[in-house]
């Protein structure tokens, strides 16, 4: 990088609009959506597609809800000329959606562009010519007259060769190609004068695309662009006006949503904003948003995993884990107090209700997405990540000191491993640490009698290494009473802090779970975890666990 940039490159000049509308409007109903991944997608692989993969993504694409599709470019490929030929005489092509194809303004080309089309009920014939001042000077060595001369002679060829086959609905789509850096009051002399050969009705709209060919500026200033030419174009109530955002500053979403915002009805894009260089807009991104404002997209991408994989195999690029709504991770939280809040959401939300679930602007389930994928575990996370991983695997429901417990022995493991730790890690480190400790005291019977309102006698057998024996104890519970005869046994005392239970399963399988914190002698208090289909079994359990933990930390520390 050198070190004074302005003396290599053109700030770009913004436009006087000083009384500029979109900045007011706020999007109440999605765009025309075309999507361009057979054409401009296919055009930026590195192997492009077959005619047979295109017949999939094609299929696929119209099962999502597109109604206008491109492609290909049928006067530059045998390719995409073959795979239009093969849509029109199979007849894939349902009444409600239109296929659209590109050409340059060369009539050979064009004559062949309409060739691919013949039989088509009704088709989008796109044409394109470069003006901007860069391409006037160096690619074509011409001037304003040159080039608008190549749009009007373009259009009159589309004109004459599209009206020998009146059994097609002609569509005409003109592209001031790389409208992003080109004068607007040229941009609109040259689109007036097209419209001025086609001659659009309101009932026969054209199409007038504007591309941000190269992203050049922030997207505020491409939305003035477009609402100028909005404000400014002839037969404005017969022009579909377009959109064509590329990606170079990636902000390419955001000038789509401001460009519709400043008066664009339709947008051409690719999804996960695949295409040359940085890549076409993101359509998937772009519906999405919408959605998670309350507006029907009109495209379906409730099964985003399976069109994820879909992209990634037709195309052999991937898409990014962090690509919004579509990534892997995307709705992943592995901050402990990101999924502390995600936690606190989830148990809260209405199911009937607003989605109110913070660090989620839309519901994962609504993409059929796991919910067993929202939170995952590694050493930055905290003891919401880790309770809600363990409640939702295996039904245990922490109380708040002890997911602060566990979720220390969690962290320590991916401390040491510097890995993440899974569901399944977890519940098994959860079973190894609080329900599967047997030594050195192993539960085999229990049995414990009220006496009265406020007295109980506790019976328990119990084994320690292969000896088993007998515990008895009084009690003002059953609790007080199992802890009343193990603190007779190890002669410490025991007192119970706190205790919680609950149900795991339902029916035959059913379990209950207890959860005591006890403090043994003058030892910082301690929790034990007891699971048993009778739930004061599970108490005593847990009471013996928590014993059987206590007493291991003593003989650490000695």
């Amino acid at each position: 990088m050198i070190a004074h940039p302005a003396q290599k490159y053109r700030r770009f000049e913004p436009i006087k609009l000083p009384d500029r509308q979109w900045p007011n409007q706020v999007i109440e109903k999605p765009p025309i959506w075309m999507s361009t991944d057979l054409r401009d997608g296919n055009q930026a692989l590195i192997d492009p597609m077959s005619v047979d993969t295109k017949m999939r993504y094609f299929k696929a694409l119209m099962e999502m809800g597109f109604k206008e599709i491109e492609v290909g470019f049928p006067s530059a490929s045998e390719t995409d000329f073959n795979l239009v030929r093969r849509l029109i005489e199979e007849d894939v092509i349902p009444e409600d959606v239109t296929i659209e194809v590109l050409t340059q303004a060369r009539q050979d080309l064009i004559a062949r562009t309409v060739d691919s089309l013949k039989g088509a009920r009704r088709a989008i014939l796109h044409m394109y010519n470069p003006i901007a001042p860069t391409f006037r000077k160096i690619v074509y060595n011409t001037d304003k007259a040159g080039v608008k001369e190549i749009a009007e002679r373009g259009t009159r060829w589309v004109k004459e060769l599209t009206e020998k086959h009146p059994e097609t609905e002609w569509v005409y789509q003109y592209s001031p190609e790389v409208f992003s850096s080109t004068e607007v009051e040229f941009a609109k002399e040259v689109c007036d004068a097209v419209s001025a050969i086609w001659k659009p009705t309101p009932q026969r709209k054209m199409i007038f695309n504007l591309p941000a060919t190269v992203e050049m500026s922030t997207p505020n200033t491409y939305a003035d662009q477009i609402e100028w030419m909005h404000r400014h174009l002839n037969h404005r109530d017969s022009i579909i006006l377009s959109v064509h955002p590329h990606n170079d500053r990636g902000t390419a979403v955001a000038a789509a949503e401001l460009a519709v915002m400043a008066g664009a009805d339709r947008v051409e894009g690719c999804l996960f904003g695949n295409g040359e260089r940085t890549g076409n807009v993101d359509l998937v991104t772009l519906a999405l948003n919408l959605y998670s404002q309350g507006i029907d997209p009109g495209l379906d991408f409730s099964q985003i995993d399976q069109i994820r994989q879909l992209a990634e195999e037709c195309t052999q690029l991937p898409v990014h884990p962090r690509h919004p709504y579509a990534g892997e991770l995307v709705f992943t939280a592995f901050s402990g107090s990101h999924q502390d809040a995600i936690k606190k959401g989830l148990a809260k939300q209405d199911p009937q209700g607003v989605w109110e679930v913070p660090y989620l602007p839309i519901d994962p389930a609504d993409l059929n997405r796991s919910y067993d994928a929202v939170v995952r575990v590694n050493s930055q996370s905290g003891k919401g990540g880790v309770s809600f991983l363990l409640q939702q695997h295996a039904g245990f429901e922490l109380p708040r000191r002890l997911q602060i417990e566990f979720s220390k022995l969690i962290q320590q493991q991916s401390d040491s491993s510097g890995k993440e730790v899974n569901a399944a890690d977890i519940v098994q480190l959860f079973d190894k640490a609080y329900l599967s400790v047997n030594t050195p005291y192993r539960f085999e019977s229990s049995s414990v009698v009220d006496e009265s309102q406020d007295s109980a006698m506790a019976e328990l057998q119990l084994e320690h290494g292969n000896t088993s024996f007998t515990l008895k104890a009084k009690g003002t519970g059953p609790i007080d009473a199992v802890a009343t005869a193990l603190a007779e046994h190890i002669n410490q005392p025991i007192a119970i802090v706190d205790y919680h239970e609950h149900g795991v399963g339902s029916g035959s399988d059913a379990l209950a779970v207890s959860y005591v914190e006890m403090k043994v002698g003058n030892a910082q208090p301690v929790f034990g975890v007891g699971q048993d289909k009778n739930i004061s079994r599970a108490a005593i359990k847990a009471i013996i666990n928590g014993v059987n933990r206590f007493l291991s930390v003593q003989s650490e520390a000695a």
